[in-house]
């Protein structure tokens, strides 16, 4: 099993930035890539950014290019977004994901453990 704790979600107004932090443990040597999805009040959970442990290879939702950053710290089993220049339409839980697969690392259903979700709300 692996165990994934979010941080660093709150209230930001738009243009402004918020970090957040993903830490995981146990099998963490089971996993290969870490992903953060979203998901907005009535919508379908959505694929933000994904980092392979290995190599870093990255993967970004368009719509957040530019504006995010993913990264991780492997000695500390820890991924990040950095999200700047937030915009109201950024507002919704932000998940952390773990996968041991080596597929697209974009959908929802590659990822075997999630974590308990951290609020972000962008106000205009």
């Amino acid at each position: 099993q692996v165990q994934l704790v979010e941080s660093g979600g709150g209230l930001v107004q738009a243009g402004g930035s918020l970090r957040l932090s993903c830490a995981a443990s146990g099998r963490t040597f089971s996993t290969t890539a870490m992903g953060w999805f979203r998901q907005a009040p009535g919508k379908e959970r959505e694929f933000v950014a994904a980092i392979r442990w290995s190599g870093g290879t990255i993967y970004y939702k368009d719509s957040v290019k530019g504006r995010f950053t993913i990264s991780r710290d492997n000695a500390k089993n820890t991924v990040y977004l950095q999200m700047n220049s937030l915009k109201p339409e950024d507002t919704a839980v932000y998940y952390c994901a773990a996968t041991g697969g080596k597929n697209s690392y974009i959908r929802p259903d590659e990822y075997a453990y999630w974590g308990q979700g951290t609020q972000v709300t962008v106000s205009s």
